[in-house]
């Protein structure tokens, strides 16, 4: 079972792709001597809590696209919310002039 859904590009991810480097704690295995295992992780918050979800190699691409698009979807609405409170703003004084 895949945690994400395969579908169009309308997927869109809040949080950060990081990559997780851990030892697995076998003493014959390459990460004892310093070679630690790469896990791709997304890390968001949910509800006040750090939440991580362990990714497939297949998910990196995907995911690293639907939080560029969340960001870029963010960045649009501040960019709007700032036209608007120049808007209100130029008419409150306009209105408030004799």
């Amino acid at each position: 079972m895949r945690f994400i859904p395969t579908r169009d590009d309308s997927l869109v991810l809040k949080g950060t792709l990081t990559v997780f480097k851990r030892r697995c704690g076998n003493a014959s295995c390459r990460c004892a001597t310093g070679d630690r295992h790469e896990s791709p992780a997304l890390v968001y918050t949910d509800e006040g809590r750090t939440r991580t979800v362990t990714l497939w190699a297949d998910e990196v691409a995907e995911v690293e696209a639907a939080v560029a698009r969340y960001r870029a979807a963010r960045n649009a609405l501040d960019e709007a919310a700032t036209a608007g409170l120049l808007e209100l703003r130029a008419r409150r004084t306009l209105r408030s002039r004799p």
